[in-house]
């Protein structure tokens, strides 16, 4: 019988093990803990939560509710367990971490087609393999992988900047232009005055930021740090670094031919235009100071972020150089990647990548072919991204709206869209599912 291998048993791994010990495949779930710790995790149980033990809204009609019933669809182990061990948070779904993880560890310990192998893997197995150690991969593991993706392709440090949905932008206060008109006028350039500019900088060098500890880096994560400033430290350096940097304006002039007195530059982070970067806003603020701060630039004024800054170090890989939708990776299509690895962010992206990925790594075995999930389900879109995203700006992404295709015809008001959107959605997957 076919046995297929799975490295690490946090939320993805232990979502992949489950899907294929389910249909009837044998499966060896390499963990290295507790024989080779790591900084984050306390317990020896699978499916650890180390951070909150929320697992977001549980609302339908916002991103994170819908991948939810997704997976409730797809029979996932996982939201079955935070089901059974939840908590009361109003909306949201929180679990009791601890009732969490020994749950989930008691169901694959007990799975008859599941060997649990305590050791440290350092090496690719033989045969299928579902790779799922997350963003603390063992350094042994992180150097094969920094071979098989051409050392380039692998991330050790996460600087990324906000994301924002394209429908939240108020395009009547900038305008599109390259710098110096060379190429096409694919940037969206957010215009501030002088007096709009000084507000900014005087906000953004006052806000709260994240706490930032250098003892777990690299000296190249910190060489990397240095040479990818935040943008409130750079602030710091004086009133007009930031027009001497991210928000210069120079090459660039409005409709009516004059040069703003600082521009923050917003591009596309898909062909759709539904999400856009901030370019150059890495930045280590907390969360809802980002939003307070960006939302001082008058084009951002009800900008809605998908995504916020982070400066961190986490490994994952370029996904969309070398992962296909089906979570396979392009050039060895025995071996499934899963997780934070592949550059989902969050508790329940992680497990639906997993579960995609496992279920993807029982149809290789069992000789039929892998599935691409519909684009309009929001794990579908997730997977889409993460293969498909420009792979010279790619950044980690959490499920959210504006990666799934526009309605059509449109759908008027924000709450009614959202409805719309996970309607369609479920009843895609619905029918998607059923097929299989």
């Amino acid at each position: 019988m076919t046995v297929v291998t799975v490295i690490g048993a946090g939320l993805a791994g232990s979502e992949a093990a489950w899907q294929l010990a389910q249909r009837g495949i044998l499966v060896r779930l390499i963990e290295m803990r507790p024989q080779t710790t790591t900084p984050a995790h306390e317990s020896a149980e699978f499916a650890e939560l180390v951070c909150s033990n929320s697992l977001g809204s549980a609302v339908e009609s916002t991103a994170g509710g819908l991948l939810k019933k997704e997976l409730k669809v797809m029979g996932s182990l996982l939201m079955d367990v935070a089901e059974q061990t939840r908590v009361p948070a109003g909306g949201a779904l929180a679990v009791d971490r601890r009732r969490f993880a020994k749950e989930v560890t008691r169901r694959l310990r007990e799975h008859p087609r599941i060997e649990v192998v305590p050791e440290e893997c350092q090496t690719i197995p033989d045969g299928i393999v579902v790779l799922a150690t997350g963003p603390l991969t063992s350094p042994a593991l992180s150097q094969v992988l920094q071979d098989l993706t051409e050392s380039e392709n692998l991330h050790f440090f996460d600087a990324a900047a906000p994301i924002v949905t394209g429908e939240s932008i108020l395009y009547d206060r900038g305008f599109w232009a390259a710098r110096y008109d060379r190429g096409t006028a694919d940037y969206f350039n957010c215009p501030l005055n002088r007096d709009e500019y000084e507000t900014f900088v005087q906000a953004l060098v006052t806000a709260k930021e994240a706490p930032f500890h250098q003892a777990d880096l690299g000296q190249e994560d910190l060489a990397v740090f240095e040479g990818c400033l935040p943008l409130e430290v750079m602030a710091k350096r004086g009133k007009d670094a930031l027009r001497y940097g991210p928000f210069r304006p120079v090459g660039l002039s409005d409709g009516e031919g004059k040069r703003p007195y600082a521009v923050l530059q917003l591009r596309r982070e898909n062909t759709e235009a539904t999400l856009f970067n901030l370019v150059g806003c890495q930045t280590r603020l907390k969360w809802g100071e980002q939003k307070r701060v960006f939302q001082l630039i008058p084009a951002l004024q009800e900008a809605e972020f998908v995504r916020y800054g982070v400066m961190h170090r986490n490994t994952f890989i370029n996904s969309p150089r070398v992962l296909q939708p089906s979570f396979q990776f392009r050039k060895m299509e025995r071996l499934f990647v899963a997780g934070q690895l592949t550059g989902v962010e969050g508790y329940v992206e992680s497990t639906a990548s997993g579960l995609l990925a496992g279920y993807n790594a029982w149809r290789l075995a069992a000789g039929k072919d892998t599935i691409v999930l519909p684009r309009e389900t929001m794990l579908g879109s997730l997977a889409h991204y993460i293969a498909t995203a420009d792979p010279g700006h790619f950044q980690p992404m959490n499920a959210n709206f504006g990666i799934l295709p526009t309605l059509e015809p449109p759908v008027r008001g924000k709450r009614e869209r959202k409805l719309a959107y996970a309607k369609r959605s479920l009843e895609v997957l619905q029918a998607f599912w059923e097929r299989l």
